[in-house]
């Protein structure tokens, strides 16, 4: 399988960086199949960016999650946002955008209830995201090049 990596520079040995803030399922690094998904992550805060490719090769002595849209991903992403460790490897699932994240935070305040939040973030494309979160996990992960990006 072939993921990708978005970012402001090529990425040859990922690693694990703390965040400034939570992702949705931890302080990992992340991936996509998706390489458009990895090109709009490339450069949202400048001009020009990097997607960076991986051939993964699972390890089935790791501890891995798998989540679809459903109720157990979102109690894990709002637990993950609130800074609540967790004991995988990997994990992967779809991802909360920008407009999900505002209705995950409705749903933390308490703003929305669950039933309400499935009604209003219907996912209308595809995301999906796989994060590493230890050395371990990323020795799945083998470079294969990097491409510029630039926003149009």
């Amino acid at each position: 399988m072939i993921l990708f990596h978005g970012g402001p520079t090529p990425v040859k040995q990922p690693e694990i960086r703390k965040a400034r803030y939570t992702k949705d399922f931890g302080t990992g690094f992340y991936c996509t199949e998706f390489k458009q998904q990895a090109a709009i992550w490339s450069n949202k805060k400048s001009a020009t960016g990097y997607v960076t490719a991986y051939t993964y090769i699972k390890n089935a002595d790791l501890v891995y999650k798998k989540f679809t849209e459903d109720d157990e991903w979102l109690d894990f992403v709002v637990a993950c946002r609130r800074g609540k460790s967790h004991d995988y490897d990997i994990v992967e699932g779809p991802m909360a955008d920008d407009k999900i994240w505002n209705e995950i935070d409705d749903f933390i305040a308490g703003v929305i209830t669950r039933a309400a939040f499935w009604e209003l973030i219907k996912f209308t494309k595809p995301t999906h995201q796989i994060s590493f979160h230890n050395e371990r996990a990323l020795h799945t992960l083998e470079y294969i090049k990097d491409e510029e990006v630039i926003r149009a």
